[in-house]
């Protein structure tokens, strides 16, 4: 069982929690009955031999001692004109009732180079888009949400209230797509793509200089994540989830 788990973390990069669900899910037959809870798991990490081989550096987050999760800080906002607020987002995007209502973010890696990444999470089935962009301008963005419109389909896009999202008023009229802003400083109003943020750092970390990183390594990095075992999709990943819609006779494009 060690083996296995230690197999996951460093090959796999899952998560505790992942493993957890894919032991209940996918055991192989010598070892049903014997589930490990993620708890168990972090223990292992964090003392005797797991700490020992230094596991925890195959976290997410990296932390040598287990922490509580702190707010984020503040970020200043630009004005952005048409905004529609948050708050009057529909119930099927709130209750993730529907495929195509993404969150939309811009993560840089604090490097003098400007390159960034433009992120996208569907809200449903968790699938991501992630694309390397020149820098972070409202151009930049909107070739990336462009891209992301050809290829998947979009029925909404929600966004803070950074200044690289201010070309959204060009989707409404080209695509008929709404566009949704969080409150300014309230990040967690679009906590799904905040938590890819995250998942993105285990492989890119802060400081990373993004033009050593070609397109197809981004791309081998999002079909990472879009390949990982998620707990609130019953441990399928979001590859598997948006296969079944499409097999079910979803729309591949907008």
């Amino acid at each position: 069982m060690k083996l296995y788990v230690v197999h996951c973390l460093m090959e796999d990069q899952y998560s505790p929690e992942q493993i957890e669900g894919v032991l209940k899910n996918d055991l192989e037959p010598r070892m049903k009955g014997k589930g490990i809870s993620h708890e168990t798991i972090y223990r292992f990490i964090y003392e005797g031999q797991g700490r020992l081989m230094g596991l925890y550096q195959y976290l997410r987050r990296k932390h040598k001692k287990r922490r509580r999760r702190y707010g984020r800080k503040h970020r200043e906002h630009q004005p952005i004109s048409f905004i529609t607020p948050i708050q009057y987002r529909p119930k099927e995007i709130n209750e993730k009732q529907r495929f195509g209502d993404w969150e939309s973010d811009t993560t840089i890696c604090e490097h003098k180079g400007g390159e960034a990444l433009s992120v996208q999470y569907e809200r449903s089935d968790q699938l991501c888009r992630i694309t390397k962009v020149a820098d972070k301008t409202a151009e930049s963005t909107e070739g990336a949400w462009r891209d992301l419109i050809e290829e998947l389909p979009v029925e909404s896009i929600t966004m803070d209230h950074g200044g690289e999202g201010a070309n959204h008023w060009k989707l409404r009229i080209e695509y008929g797509i709404d566009t949704y802003h969080c409150d300014p400083y309230c990040s967690w109003q679009k906590g799904g793509v905040e938590n890819l943020n995250g998942l993105i750092r285990q492989y890119i970390p802060r400081g990373t200089d993004l033009s050593s990183l070609s397109h197809h390594d981004i791309h081998l990095i999002q079909e990472k994540l879009n390949n990982r075992p998620r707990k609130s999709l019953g441990y399928k990943t979001p590859n598997q989830c948006y296969a079944e819609r499409v097999k079910q006779g979803l729309q591949v494009v907008h």
